[in-house]
């Protein structure tokens, strides 16, 4: 069981003393968990329950009631406390009587007040009995005790209305540091009070017009009766003397009363006068009433009254009204014009349009003011529009003019800069470099890093398409969906509607439908001859051209904003769609975007076939181990990054044709594609078959100031040509076997036309271009080593004719091995791969010299024949894992060009001369041997 609360407490009051119904707060402890927990609270006796509002367990605020006791305790009564206690008392004060003239806070109960005797004195007005100050002099609030008072003048009281008033007290309390001569003025105060209800007022004479008039119109009908009876009875002097008492008090009525009822007729005049401006205040206060509505804007009160005039007041025929309604028409009228130059001012929204329509409706307008609404809004888009691309224009104008003087000003410093030597060839000119790196803004992914910040800097063009775009989407459903509301009749009211005027707008609009449909066709037509102008200048005739092009075309936009912008005029295609537009007026826009997805597959090529011939800058002439250079991996790349960069492009949007529909833009992609791998074939050829000093770096992209200026090209100057031509070679197998059909595979799966074509006429321009490389290669190699044999076989003047027996290979054919091992050992550091093929043609040019040397020969000795057969046989044995059926043949030849040996103790000579021949060259043989199976398998 919880233990049980300790009783409330209460420590502190605030205020301490107040009259009835004072708010105060209650503070204290255990003063209740709530509100439901609060059962009792009394100060001073009296309940306060009714008005507490409990706040916390600490704080209780509430309002004092009329309690009977001046001072008492504050008790709080708990359910869970029960009855507390209480340190401080509160004080209840009474409240000071207010007088009737006396400014009060509160509502003041009169009827406490008045002395109920009074009702007696009619004509005395009630607030004459409590004067505020009937003395007349300040008053000046004693300082004492009201119990002192009380006790001193028991039963008595200071209210000089009440039955037991004490002139003392009051004297005492209002008074007691007055001085004398003050009171003497109080005392003659009261003396003029007292004659003043003495002496007559207008009132008793008001009161007594009645009678007056009573006893006229008695006196007049008795005259009348004695008339009418004809009696003589009544003598004539006593008939004359009452005719001359009423005619006295006739005249002196009249002159007592006349200005009264005087201003009694010019009273009930202005009155019935008062009475028709009040009666018809609505048509008279009315023109005033609509400058006022018209001011603030609320003309919905201002056709409301025009409505409730015309009703009332349209065919009257009192002239006052006429002219007053009359006014209001004239300001109606202005109201129609002001109204309407609002519908009509732009920029305005759909919102105000429709009210304007809506109110022009009802004022019972001229004209059409929806169809005028409609006409302007179409012709203020027009010329945003045109607007635009004169601002965009004018702005590339100056952008151009400023980028000038600048380049003209960095030219001049960089002439006059101590850092550039002018005398030097190897440097290029500072204005060179600008032009090369102005070039950068077609954003190639293969341009150095910092200058990727050019791509996101949009060009005029582009800037100029969103902006417009952006303009016709956010103002072209407005103008779409006032047309729909004002075919459907919802831009007018429903008194519109009562009054048939919903039809007849109806059936305008219906007459007007083509010349709406012309507007929108308008519009579209504007929209993309302007974009058309921006980008695609070559499509319009020149008449259009001078009214939407403008445009200074220094450098055709890259592919990639050319994305951007079909991107953008996609997107505003789908709101145009979304607007429920009919299609046939926006199919204008699907050729537009077709067009440009044509031209950006066209520039983006472009810009890939240029990229492509930039690659020689890039060859490094670094060889991996299967004898390639990173230039076949950087060429597919490029290929794949332009077919990806294509392939929202190259994708078909809801309601776009494909882009390959065409035959034209089939043969020309197809023809730029072949373009692009001719241009690589091309680079292969300049990099294997030029010298360095005859690469072409006209197009290279780097900073003159830098000083590893064209350091990318010179870094391979150790090698040799032959060296590059076998790299080149290598390169062309890879591309051959994998890299074309790669690519073919890309263009494939991007739905390119022709690419059987353009993978046959690239391979027959590789494989043209390998055979001359093998060519010019072979050349280089074979010629020395053929032309080394006929000048060793005759060294020393050797005559096939009288020779000595042989001892061994001579050492021509040595020689000629070891060059051929040369060969060998420069085309396995490059490509193992190439070995068989350069070794074969090699050893087919050796076999058909040293087969066209014996074939000269007129005749052999014995012993000629046989060095002969030594030397032709050692060297087809060696290279025998190379040969074709071309150098069998020459050897074949050549051995049946000699004698045929007819002992065996030749044929022995020459098995031990062959086989010490391979055991002395044994090392230098061992590269033939030890790779045969290898490269047969190749």
């Amino acid at each position: 069981m919880s233990r049980a609360r300790q009783p409330p407490l209460v420590t502190g009051i605030s205020p301490n003393e107040g009259i009835s119904w004072t708010k105060v707060t209650i503070r204290g402890e255990n003063l209740g968990t709530g509100p439901t927990d609060l059962i009792g609270l009394t100060i001073c006796g009296h309940n306060c329950l009714l008005t507490a509002e409990w706040m916390s367990a600490s704080k209780i605020v509430c309002r004092v009631g009329q309690a009977k006791n001046d001072k008492g305790d504050i008790i709080v009564t708990t359910k869970s406390g029960g009855k507390g206690t209480s340190t401080v008392s509160f004080k209840l004060l009474k409240p000071e009587k207010i007088g009737i003239l006396d400014q009060s806070a509160v509502w003041v109960d009169e009827m406490n007040y008045y002395d109920m005797r009074t009702d007696r004195n009619k004509g005395i007005p009630p607030l004459s009995l409590r004067p505020a100050n009937p003395l007349g002099i300040e008053i000046d609030k004693g300082r004492f005790p009201q119990k002192d008072l009380e006790s001193l003048f028991p039963g008595m009281s200071a209210d000089f209305t009440s039955e037991n008033f004490s002139a003392a007290w009051y004297l005492i309390e209002n008074h007691s540091t007055t001085s004398f001569d003050q009171l003497k003025m109080a005392v003659v105060n009261l003396k003029k009070q007292a004659n003043k209800k003495n002496e007559g007022s207008l009132a008793y004479v008001k009161g007594g017009l009645s009678t007056f008039f009573e006893a006229q119109d008695a006196l007049s009908a008795i005259h009348q009766k004695l008339e009418a009876d004809g009696t003589e009875k009544v003598e004539g002097s006593m008939t004359q003397k009452l005719e001359n008492v009423l005619n006295r008090a006739s005249n002196t009525a009249d002159t007592l009363f006349q200005e009264v009822l005087g201003r009694k007729d010019k009273a009930d005049s202005t009155r019935n006068a008062l009475n028709v401006l009040q009666r018809f205040k609505f048509l008279f206060n009315l023109p005033l009433n609509i400058e006022r509505n018209i001011q603030k804007g609320d003309y919905d009160v201002v056709i409301n009254d025009y409505e409730k005039a015309k009703s009332l007041f349209g065919k009257t025929e009192v002239q006052v009204f006429k002219k007053y309604y009359a006014e209001v028409e004239t300001r109606i009228e202005a109201l129609r014009e002001l109204l309407l130059d609002k519908l009509l001012e732009t920029p305005s929204t759909l919102h105000d349009q429709k009210r304007y329509i809506r109110y022009l409706s009802d004022l019972h307008a001229p004209g059409d003011p929806a169809w005028q609404c409609i006409g302007a809004q179409h012709q203020w888009i027009l010329q945003l529009m045109h607007n635009c691309k004169e601002s965009y224009v004018k702005e590339q104008k100056g952008k151009d003019t400023f980028l000038f003087y600048l380049f003209i000003y960095m030219c001049n410093a960089l002439l006059h800069s101590p850092m550039l030597d002018l005398d030097s060839d190897v440097r290029p000119s500072p204005i060179g470099h600008l032009s090369q790196t102005a070039s950068l803004k077609r954003g190639s992914s293969f341009q150095s890093g910092r200058d990727d910040a050019w791509r996101y800097k949009a060009p005029q063009q582009v800037v100029f398409v969103e902006k417009l775009t952006k303009l016709v989407v956010s103002q072209l459903p407005n103008f779409w969906k006032l047309w729909v509301s004002y075919v459907n009749g919802s831009l007018f009211s429903e008194t519109a509607e009562k009054s048939g005027q919903m039809e007849r707008s109806k059936k305008n609009a219906r007459q007007r439908q083509n010349d709406f449909k012309k507007m929108i066709q308008e519009v579209m037509h504007s929209l993309v001859k302007l974009i058309r102008g921006a980008l695609l200048p070559f499509s319009l005739r020149e008449g259009e051209l001078r009214q939407y092009g403008g445009w200074e075309m220094k450098s055709e936009l890259s592919g990639q904003w050319l994305t951007h912008v079909i991107q953008t005029v996609r997107l505003s295609s789908e709101s145009l769609t979304a607007l429920e537009i009919p299609n046939d007026m926006l199919q204008i826009i699907q050729d537009l975007i077709l067009d440009l997805r044509v031209r950006c597959i066209i520039v983006t090529l472009q810009h890939t076939a240029e990229d492509i011939k930039r690659l020689a800058e890039k060859e490094d002439w670094v060889v991996d181990n299967e004898g390639l250079t990173s230039l076949p991996s950087q060429f597919e790349q490029c290929i794949v990054h332009s077919l990806q960069s294509l392939k929202t492009v190259l994708d078909c949007k809801p309601g776009e044709a494909s882009v390959f529909q065409q035959q034209k833009t089939q043969e020309d992609v197809c023809q730029l594609s072949i373009g692009i791998m001719q241009g690589f074939i091309d680079c292969l050829e300049q990099l294997s078959t030029k010298p360095d000093g005859d690469i072409d770096t006209s197009h290279l992209s780097v900073d003159v100031s830098s000083p590893d200026l064209f350091g990318s090209i010179h870094e391979e100057s150790s090698l040799s040509s032959e060296q590059r031509l076998l790299i080149a070679l290598s390169n062309c197998r890879y591309l051959e076997r994998h890299t074309f059909l790669n690519i073919a595979e890309h263009f494939e799966k991007h739905g390119f036309q022709g690419v059987d074509k353009i993978t046959q006429v690239s391979m027959e321009s590789l494989k043209e271009l390998d055979q001359r490389l093998f060519e010019m290669y072979i050349e280089f190699k074979a010629d020395p080593i053929v032309g080394s044999l006929e000048p060793g076989i005759y060294a020393g003047y050797f005559d096939w004719k009288d020779c000595l027996i042989p001892t061994g290979v001579r050492n021509y054919l040595k020689e000629a091995l070891v060059n051929i091992i040369a060969v060998h050992a420069e085309v396995f550091t490059i490509s193992k791969d190439l070995v068989p093929r350069v070794m074969s043609r090699v050893i087919e040019a050796v076999s058909e010299e040293l087969s066209r040397l014996m074939q000269c020969v007129s005749s052999f000795s014995k012993n000629g024949a046989l060095q002969a057969k030594l030397e032709i046989c050692a060297l087809r044995d060696t290279v025998a894992i190379y040969l074709t059926p071309e150098s069998k043949s020459s050897f074949k030849q050549a051995l049946e060009a000699l004698p045929q040996l007819s002992s065996g103790t030749d044929r022995k000579l020459l098995e031990e001369l062959l086989n010490k021949f391979k055991s002395s060259m044994h090392l230098q043989l061992t590269c033939f041997q030890a790779s045969s199976s290898a490269m047969m398998k190749t």
